[in-house]
């Protein structure tokens, strides 16, 4: 049986999870068509999805349309978790993207078409919602031309627009559908100029398979109208999923524990076939498959391309790994394969338990839930006994905040939110302490030098002493130390990008009393230098110097164009940055940078400033530095910036 792994997307409340409900409802997999309202649907599986009514966490759920198994995959629509939505992109072939035939395009609906774009998934367009009153067929039909993409195919006509009567008509009108068609293929042009036959069908299917062209259907997922029209597109236009052999190669888009605790990954099979008791490769290490199941089938003994299937046994797996049988992966030819690129999070807040006898169970839980979701970082604070969690929006806050009572039963609250900074080397620094000589209480020479390196080029160490001039496992207790040092800077965040370079080494060699065994009080450890290393890293930072960057959002403003003035002055006052504003007769468009720190401040004043009609993308663009006082973050470490402080805490340990 052929499969089709299909991705159902759109803006908060356009109605994608209705019309999940309704496809589901039509294939008979459920019984009655759940309501976002009543909190019953099928495909929002966490508590808040069903109280917020949108939806946060991907699901997957199977139906047959005849031979073709549909994965019906709903991903999340808020803006927070985008990445949840990128994630969920990488595993499709093929996509449904809602559009309100009330509310028309909106911000979402354009990141997501961008993004399905990118990643060329084929994709139709289901105009929801016609039985609305105020709902649209030719303003909707423009706004996608012109906010989306101009090369769609209308798919039929409405009667009764906007009316519970409202239907769907399936009828293309052949000169638009001509027009688009040629637009994308020279030899369907030349067969036309020459009055031969063109099998415009045919070409439609093969132009939308290639995700060039985008059929557009209209209909009604509460009533029923237009979905079957658009089940006919998804089963005749959509491309099926590849089916190829070797090597093994599949993607974890998903990471869940079961009821016993154990974790249960959701693979997508690009090719090869995995099998129980099999042993994988995947983040960097092996395992052994103890049970699988094919989503839509339920447990089985082997899993083919194309499919998704649960894997058990993968006790270290995350979101994001690749499940081969080699280190090659070969992408499907011509898609493009998602590497989980996730823009860095740029807020930050302290957790903590309502309970304090709850603390311990909060860092257990809350390590679960970060191995399950990269969108969830954690930093501890062990001086002050605290968690920071890293945040892509203030939605987050709730989703962890359900989560943890939901699934740990443990009740948390959070403090205020804070911007997450970087700082970045801003020259050249050099510093060394010997062994035995001056204030150095450690059996350890480290001699350091650190330069700035290019943007995300990441932290380098380098040797200048030979690698035999001491034993290995002190160098790479040095660079380890080195590179848990620059987790925190001078200012207390983190420096992504440096060279470090070794310049200095030494040590005592193992050595004794007369007759008496190893003695560590004369003998140098990787202790020795790991106690050591933060002190001259820090000695040569202080002399290199630091500059601390904030992030920066671009942004696109779309308002009405008597409203200009007013948000430019809101913009100036939040630190934004506009470029020349594109002005038209009603609507005009705003584009520049902002600081991460005021995006949600300007969501908040946007309805006010533009009567409720603005609409504002924003997403992070790149680190600048901060003007103004310098913020520092408190520190989670001993602060060997303090030598005094430092040396109270840390003690050479015989």
């Amino acid at each position: 049986m052929e499969v089709l792994n299909l991705g159902i997307l759109a803006h908060v409340d356009a109605g994608k999870t209705s019309l999940t409900e309704r496809l589901l409802y039509a294939a008979g997999v459920i019984d009655e068509v759940g309501s976002v309202d009543d909190g019953n649907t099928q495909t929002d599986s966490l508590a808040l999805e069903r109280q917020r009514g949108i939806t946060i966490k991907t699901a997957v759920a199977s139906f047959a349309l005849g031979d073709l198994t549909v994965n019906l995959i709903d991903t999340p629509g808020h803006p927070d978790f985008i990445a949840e939505v990128e994630r969920a992109l990488s595993v499709l072939d093929g996509a449904v993207l809602v559009v309100s035939a009330v509310e028309g395009v909106q911000a979402q609906t354009r990141v997501l078409m961008r993004t399905l774009q990118r990643l060329r998934i084929p994709t139709l367009i289901f105009v929801n919602k016609l039985d609305r009153p105020g709902a649209q067929y030719d303003g909707v039909l423009r706004q996608i031309a012109t906010k989306l993409t101009g090369e769609i195919v209308p798919m039929g006509e409405v009667p009764n627009l906007g009316t519970p009567d409202a239907t769907f008509k399936p009828i293309v009108q052949e000169d638009t559908l001509l027009e688009v068609l040629t637009h994308q293929d020279d030899e369907l042009l030349q067969r036309y100029v020459d009055n031969e036959p063109l099998a415009l069908d045919e070409a439609l299917a093969a132009q939308t398979h290639r995700a060039l062209v985008h059929p557009v259907y209209f209909g009604s997922a509460i009533t029923g109208a237009g979905t079957e029209a658009l089940t006919d597109g998804i089963r005749e236009l959509l491309p099926r999923a590849r089916t190829t052999g070797e090597p093994l190669d599949g993607t974890v888009f998903k990471v869940e524990r079961g009821p016993a605790g154990e974790k249960i990954a959701y693979v997508r099979m690009f090719s090869g076939t995995a099998h129980v008791r099999e042993r994988v490769r995947y983040g960097g290490t092996d395992g052994k498959i103890t049970a699988l199941e094919v989503v839509g089938e339920g447990a089985a003994q082997a899993i083919h391309a194309g499919r998704i299937g649960r894997f058990w046994g993968l006790a270290d797996i995350r979101i994001g790994d690749a499940v081969t049988d080699a280190r090659d992966i070969i992408a499907p030819e011509g898609r493009i394969r998602s590497t989980y690129a996730f823009a860095p999070p740029t807020l930050e807040t302290v957790i903590t338990p309502r309970k304090p006898s709850d603390k311990g169970n909060l860092r257990v839980a809350l390590t679960q839930l970060a191995e399950q979701d990269p969108l969830i970082n954690l930093r501890q604070d062990d001086l002050r006994q605290e968690t920071y969690v890293s945040l892509y929006g203030e939605v987050q806050k709730e989703v962890i905040e359900s989560t943890l009572a939901t699934d740990f039963g443990i009740d948390v609250d959070f403090r205020e939110t804070t911007t997450i900074c970087i700082e970045r080397v801003a020259g050249t620094g050099a510093a060394v302490e010997f062994n035995k000589k001056d204030a150095n209480p450690f059996l350890a020479t480290v001699g350091l030098r650190v330069e700035p390196a290019p943007v995300n080029a990441g932290v380098s160490f380098d040797l200048e002493v030979e690698l035999g001039s001491m034993p290995y496992a002190f160098i790479k207790a040095v660079e380890e130390t080195v590179r848990e040092t620059l987790h925190q800077g001078i200012h207390g965040w983190q420096i992504p990008d440096a060279k470090v370079v070794m310049t200095h080494s030494g040590y005592s060699a193992r050595q004794s009393h007369a007759h008496a065994v190893f003695d560590k009080s004369m003998s140098s450890t990787a202790g020795d230098f790991r106690f050591l290393t933060p002190l001259v890293l820090m000695t040569a930072l202080q002399q290199a110097g630091t500059t601390v960057q904030e992030p920066m959002h671009r942004f696109r403003l779309e308002i009405p164009t008597d409203t200009t003035r007013a948000v430019l002055a809101a913009l100036a006052r939040l630190r934004a940055i506009p470029q020349v504003p594109a002005l038209a007769a009603e609507t005009s468009t705003l584009e520049g940078e902002i600081p991460a720190a005021a995006v949600y401040e300007l969501e908040q004043q946007l309805p006010a400033l533009t009567r409720g009609e603005g609409v504002l993308e924003s997403a992070f663009e790149r680190y600048q530095p901060v003007t103004g006082r310098i913020p520092d973050r408190p520190r989670t470490d001993h602060d060997p910036l303090n030598r005094r402080e430092y040396l109270l805490h840390v003690q050479r340990r015989v």
